[in-house]
């Protein structure tokens, strides 16, 4: 995890966006210890406020959830909200600009599957 602080997004942000990275690829589990805020603080150079900050915007939103007597950790479902909601958002948003784009061009429908499915091929090769 790392923070680009050239970034026109918050450093907060960048930091939840990583631990939610980090759940989705598996480094964090349901029920594992989430990193602390002055861990992060320490290994981002960044002010222990805005690692909690992070934090916190994981714990509104069910992610992250305090464990009696110990630090932050992964909450149940915490994936499946992840993925739901970047699946919403982000590819939405793509999905969206896509289209508009292919509108313009005059594409068809078909032609704009045809087209992912060719460059999700082509990616498919490369992972």
């Amino acid at each position: 995890m790392k923070v680009d602080f050239g970034s026109i997004k918050p450093a907060y942000i960048q930091i939840a966006e990583g631990i939610e990275d980090n759940i989705i690829s598996g480094k964090l589990k349901t029920g594992d210890c989430a990193y602390s805020q002055l861990i992060i603080a320490r290994e981002l150079n960044v002010n222990p406020a805005t690692a909690a900050k992070g934090i916190n915007v994981l714990v509104s939103k069910g992610i992250l959830e305090k464990q009696r007597g110990a630090s932050m950790a992964v909450a149940p479902g915490a994936l499946e909200r992840i993925v739901a909601e970047r699946r919403e958002k982000n590819i939405g948003d793509l999905l969206s600009e896509l289209i508009s784009e292919a509108g313009k061009l005059n594409l068809s429908e078909n032609d704009v599957v045809d087209e992912v499915r060719k460059r999700y091929r082509s990616m498919e090769e490369i992972i």
